[in-house]
């Protein structure tokens, strides 16, 4: 809508993963680095936490973009399932037929074999998890049994967990020793600083085919930080709004009001 009256070819800031917007602040730079080194070198398990609005999932959208075509991806996002549900949904998303009626452990069996046939032929398989902080305790001690599958040399299911701070307590939890004897990388996602938050938001403008222009004042882009607490969706949410009162307005140049008055709209104080 506003495109054009900027001189974008796209919109910069929308809340939707794209790899090709991904900034590579320190710390998503490390994690995508982290998660690509744990998957290459099938180290078996890892873990990557943070606030709702963090980056994770464009992390692992970019993350997809870097990895081979021997690396095969189960994505699984319904996380509100029993042991023998989550076996299912990975077999069905690898396409693998089976019988719902099948008990867990024949579903088990055809999941090892496949893996075999599949380290065999070279090929890698990596099951993510979104959004694991809802897996129930039992499917969680399922997914654990699942890092047992593995040759004498290698593992042959990488297993990303991605979720919210509270899986941490989860994995703190009394019992859950086994599970956190396996993960081979934590990772944790934290808001970026100022500078990043700024630098953030000239890498997406460049993106989006800016050339240059300055849209936001260096105020408006403190007041940006401040109200977003550098969290990734919260800048684009902010931003995106800025730039739709501005073309509404047909204000070219974003000032500190425009975004204190946006940041009302969305419940957003400042930190």
């Amino acid at each position: 809508m506003y495109k054009n009256f900027y001189g974008l070819k796209e919109k910069p800031f929308n809340v939707t993963p794209d790899a090709r917007f991904f900034f590579p602040s320190e710390k998503h730079l490390e994690a995508l680095n982290c998660l690509i080194y744990t998957i290459n070198e099938r180290k078996g398990f890892a873990v990557i936490t943070g606030e709702i609005g963090s980056g994770k999932t464009t992390v692992w959208h970019t993350l997809l973009s870097k990895l081979d075509k021997t690396t095969k991806v189960v994505l699984i996002t319904e996380t509100f399932l029993t042991p023998k549900q989550i076996i299912m949904a990975i077999l069905d998303d690898l396409g693998v037929p089976f019988k719902d009626r099948w008990p867990k452990v024949r579903l088990l069996s055809l999941l090892n074999n496949y893996l075999l046939e599949q380290a065999s032929l070279g090929f890698n398989v990596v099951l993510v998890i979104d959004e694991a902080q809802n897996l129930s305790l039992s499917t969680l001690e399922e997914v654990r049994m699942l890092s047992n599958l593995e040759t004498d040399k290698e593992k042959l299911l990488q297993i990303i967990l991605m979720g919210q701070p509270e899986l941490r307590d989860i994995l703190n939890l009394e019992g859950m020793e086994q599970i956190k004897q396996r993960i081979t990388l934590y990772y944790h996602l934290t808001p970026l600083d100022e500078g990043e938050t700024k630098n953030y938001i000239s890498h997406r403008l460049k993106v989006a085919g800016i050339n240059g222009k300055q849209i936001f004042t260096s105020q408006a882009l403190d007041k940006v930080y401040l109200y977003s607490g550098g969290v990734p969706r919260l800048i684009n949410s902010l931003c995106d709004r800025a730039l739709l009162t501005g073309f509404i307005r047909e204000i070219k140049l974003i000032d500190e009001e425009i975004v204190k008055e946006v940041a009302g709209e969305l419940e957003l104080s400042q930190e």
